[in-house]
């Protein structure tokens, strides 16, 4: 029922530090500034965040996969990342980790993982973990075309596009229920996997291991389910407010009306970029991760 990642959504205490850090460090553009619609906040029924200023930053590439940063009306909690249940990581591809793990720092990004190869092979993806100035956690992944069992593409600028979302929650069965059940994706088995800076941020021994799922969309997307140690909290959020840090991510669908999810308000046309008069809705997922929905273009033009 989905079928691509359109837009992942920081809320962050000051769009004045984190939008020139993505600049400089990821080479990320701003495409739109303004503020958060009276329409998109009523879409999301969340009127804290109408008047809220925001900037949508897309790669060098030139991919349509946005970042939308957000900065957090009065009352919001920014989290450290992994400590709560909710989205936690947002993973871009890239070309070269070791080369960014070098300049990031510059920017104002934490090095929380140094590059690793994950596997074995020359053709193994190589991996590095930053955390922000906005306290977002980014996986900084190379590909190289053939290296995954995934069709997720290859990096085409030093920094582009999201490919995997990352969510956290308390019951592995309750996100595997939801995201196959009610999202419509294919599901790969539960494994037991080290997932270093979750353990890290929990105090855990290294090696611990934790249990993880894949979920596919049909191509050059995956979200990953991670099941969270009994430390980890729910992420406490301010009335008529988005969650602080990840806040929600954005997909694509064919029909809105095909998913039997509980949405916070009727599904409502917006006309705003990156929206161009598609339909849209929200709904909050099990472990508290907000999920927005866009029809196609297809669709919203088939309904006009």
């Amino acid at each position: 029922m989905l079928k691509s990642i359109a837009i992942v959504t920081l809320v962050v205490r000051s769009l004045a530090v984190v939008e020139p850090a993505w600049q400089q460090g990821l080479h990320y553009t701003t495409a739109v500034r303004g503020e958060v619609s009276s329409e998109l906040a009523q879409a999301w029924d969340t009127a804290a965040m109408r008047g809220q200023p925001y900037v949508l930053m897309r790669p060098a590439s030139g991919a349509s996969v946005f970042l939308r940063i957000i900065e957090a009306p009065a009352g919001t909690v920014v989290p450290e990342p992994l400590l709560t249940y909710g989205w936690n990581a947002t993973e871009l591809l890239v070309m070269d980790p070791d080369a960014l793990a070098r300049s990031v720092p510059d920017a104002g990004f934490r090095v929380v993982g140094p590059p690793a190869n994950l596997g074995a092979g020359e053709q193994a993806p190589r991996a590095m973990q930053a955390v922000g100035p906005g306290s977002e956690l980014l996986y900084l992944t190379r590909i190289i075309p053939g290296g995954m069992p995934y069709d997720l593409g290859a990096a085409r600028s030093p920094v582009d596009r999201v490919f995997i979302t990352v969510v956290g929650g308390a019951s592995m069965a309750e996100l595997r229920a939801f995201y196959q059940d009610v999202l419509g994706l294919q599901l790969g088995e539960t494994m037991q996997w080290a997932i270093g800076v979750l353990g890290r941020a929990h105090g855990l021994p290294a090696g611990t291991k934790f249990p993880l799922a894949v979920a596919r969309l049909p191509r050059d997307f995956l979200v990953e389910l991670d099941d969270y140690p009994d430390s980890a909290r729910p992420r406490s959020r301010a009335a008529g407010a988005l969650p602080g840090g990840m806040a929600m991510v954005s997909f694509t669908s064919d029909s809105i009306a095909g998913i039997p999810a509980r949405w916070r308000r009727k599904p409502a046309v917006i006309w705003e970029f990156p929206y161009d008069g598609r339909k849209v809705a929200a709904t909050i997922g099990p472990a508290g991760e907000w999920i927005e929905v866009l029809e196609t273009a297809a669709s919203a033009a088939a309904a006009r």
